[in-house]
């Protein structure tokens, strides 16, 4: 049938060289060529987005968060010397220790969003420690910011050696927590 028509061999190779590359566009080439156009427009997007970081369910919840653990660590500054130091008191005196010292509030201790509060107790190592304990799970005092434990030698034999513990609450300002 092909010899009737008189078509040049040169002109069948070229249409069959045509029909060749649309089909091997059609299977292959066109969904390569369609899956680079969606790369690049994706690029695109993503370079002309500002910020992709920001995520607000996530802050939220940080905020929510920080936000509980700030409110175990606040107190009352202004009645803190009266209501806080009665629960002190009676927890130093369960363990048999003693409160031995209140210093007075140094201004460097101060600031706009917490101060530190320095007590000193007296007793026993174990005892010491015992109260140490239960004060850093008392709520509503501050949290303990740090210990200090010295020995001091009693002026004559006859008497046992002090221990002293230093503890440092940091308490943050009511006034400051909405």
């Amino acid at each position: 049938m092909l010899s009737r028509l008189n078509i040049k061999k040169e002109y069948l190779l070229i249409a069959a060289s045509i029909l060749a590359l649309l089909v091997a566009y059609q299977v292959a080439f066109k969904k390569t060529i369609e899956a680079w156009q969606l790369h690049s427009d994706l690029k695109r997007q993503i370079s002309q987005s500002t910020d992709l970081g920001y995520q607000p369910g996530y802050l939220e919840r940080k905020n929510a968060n920080l936000d509980k653990i700030i409110k175990l660590y606040k107190a009352d500054t202004n009645n803190y010397r009266s209501i806080i130091l009665s629960d002190i008191v009676s927890i130093a005196e369960q363990e048999k220790v003693k409160l031995s010292q209140v210093p007075t509030q140094d201004a460097v201790y101060h600031s706009s969003q917490f101060l530190i509060q320095k007590l000193s107790f007296e007793g026993d190592f174990f005892s010491l420690i015992r109260t140490i304990n239960r004060l850093s799970v008392m709520r509503n005092i501050g949290f303990v910011r740090s210990v200090g434990l010295k020995s001091q030698r009693a002026a004559n034999y006859n008497q046992s050696e002090r221990i002293v513990m230093d503890i440092s609450f940091q308490i943050v300002n009511q006034s400051d927590i909405k």
